[in-house]
């Protein structure tokens, strides 16, 4: 059996010396006159430009006839604008090397440009226009709408995937992120050039706009790409960007019988959002639990100890009406159950007892050692830029993370995990013919409250 104790003692090692590379980056405050506001890290080290940005405000705002109208959207900024064809459009970014996209997630609608100093005319008046007159014409939206069709399609044979939507749809009952946030045949066949048309003018403005930039590119010559980009947005609109909060719903067991050898197991409970006190103290207690692949607990108890699975992983899930907890792991049908009673058993000794000294200190030297490896690009440096401006972290966030996370102590971590996890209060799907699992609801049932999971 591997030494996993000391394979992470050498990844410790290696990644804590490149601790220091976070705080070499310069962050400044760019903003026009006209309200635009953005992060810049200043490099001129390389002729490259990296631009990010991110409009609150996602797939949970679609109406319900029209899910998927978001996804649809983001596929189709870059098929043509202005008078550009879609095949012109992509061939200019393909020629100068231009690397554009959007997507659009459950809370936001994002963007992103890469390009060389030499091309950054170009490139910025393709990012203007895609955002300020894009086409939609037939041809492009057809093609696309036949992708994610076909992407609907494979989905729906997808045991995650099946696992996935199953768990929203039961813990968000009568809530937009119970939906499938990329839509259904019917909705996505239901959407019109003209919802599409609308959707820029409907969903995006300044005031819920943040961006982030690194790479070759001064602060005067960034304001008059902010406002090339952005200055024709109204500077708000009436469009709320967030859905209502709601709460995390227990809904017991659900077993959706799929032929097949293996299972998926979805679990999820209450979890705490981004801006909580606690947020760091629970994000080492969830490296600890599950979130630290072979360093965690439950990958030991799961895999090494009983060979359940090949992986297991928990995760935080911050959504911004109902954050969650999430943990999932494929096994065999017949090992389904015991792999479900081995993470609940360690959800609730962590919960009653926390971690051990020697796994907070395990954890703090790999979380903040492994900071600096987000920053090995200019794409993720300005990504990280929008993340921190989203969440109003101050510019000096990048030297001060890893204080946090050295603060915490095992007396901090263990109150958190004693309140944080409730394994009583762990949904669970299950995507397959499991052995010795049955659903406490049928799989159409809509959620239950917890005193009748």
């Amino acid at each position: 059996m591997m030494n996993h104790g000391l394979i992470r003692a050498c990844v410790f090692a290696s990644v804590f010396v490149l601790a220091g590379n976070a705080a070499a980056i310069d962050v400044e405050e760019v903003k026009t006159r006209n309200g635009i506001t953005a992060y810049l890290a200043q490099d001129d080290s390389n002729p490259i430009i990296a631009f990010s940005f991110e409009f609150l405000g996602g797939s949970s705002l679609d109406p319900d006839d029209k899910l998927g109208l978001s996804t649809m959207a983001a596929g189709l900024l870059d098929e043509g604008s202005g008078d550009l064809d879609s095949f012109a459009f992509q061939s200019k970014l393909q020629d100068l090397a231009i690397k554009l996209s959007f997507n659009a997630n459950t809370d936001s609608f994002s963007g992103s440009l890469t390009t060389i100093k030499a091309n950054v005319d170009e490139a910025f008046s393709l990012m203007a226009q895609a955002l300020s007159a894009p086409r939609f014409d037939e041809e492009p939206v057809e093609r696309i709408r036949r992708q994610i069709l076909v992407s609907l399609a494979r989905g729906a044979e997808n045991p995650s995937r099946i696992a996935r939507d199953t768990l929203f749809e039961k813990i968000f009952p009568d809530h937009p992120y119970g939906r499938p946030s990329s839509g259904t045949p019917e909705t996505i066949q239901a959407i019109t050039q003209a919802d599409l048309a609308s959707y820029a003018s409907e969903r995006f403005a300044k005031d819920r706009l943040f961006v982030g930039v690194a790479g070759d590119i001064s602060p005067r010559q960034l304001r008059k790409r902010l406002n090339e980009v952005f200055g024709h947005l109204p500077d708000a609109i009436a469009t709320e960007w967030r859905v209502a909060d709601t709460a995390v719903t227990y809904v017991g067991t659900v077993v959706v019988d799929k032929a097949v050898p293996q299972s998926t197991v979805y679990m999820a409970q209450p979890g705490l959002s981004r801006d909580d006190p606690d947020w760091y103290t629970a994000l080492v207690a969830d490296y600890i639990l599950g979130g630290g692949s072979f360093a965690s607990r439950l990958m030991d108890e799961v895999r090494e100890k009983r060979g359940l699975a090949y992986g297991v992983s928990t995760s935080l899930v911050p959504y911004e009406s109902a954050p969650f907890m999430l943990a999932s792991v494929g096994t065999r049908n017949e090992s389904v159950a015991e792999s479900i009673a081995v993470i609940r058993d360690e959800w609730r000794k962590f919960q009653s007892a926390g971690p051990t000294a020697d796994e907070l200190e395990g954890a703090k030297m790999y979380i903040t050692g492994s900071w600096p490896l987000r920053f090995t690009s200019s794409g993720s440096i300005a990504s990280t830029l929008v993340a921190i401006q989203r969440s109003d972290l101050g510019l000096d966030y990048l030297d001060r993370r890893n204080d946090y996370i050295n603060s915490i102590t095992l007396k901090d971590v263990r109150r958190v995990t004693a309140s944080l996890y409730k394994p009583d209060e762990l949904s669970v799907i299950v995507v397959g013919q499991p052995v010795g699992v049955e659903s406490t609801v049928r799989a159409g049932d809509p959620g239950v409250d917890s005193s009748g999971g």
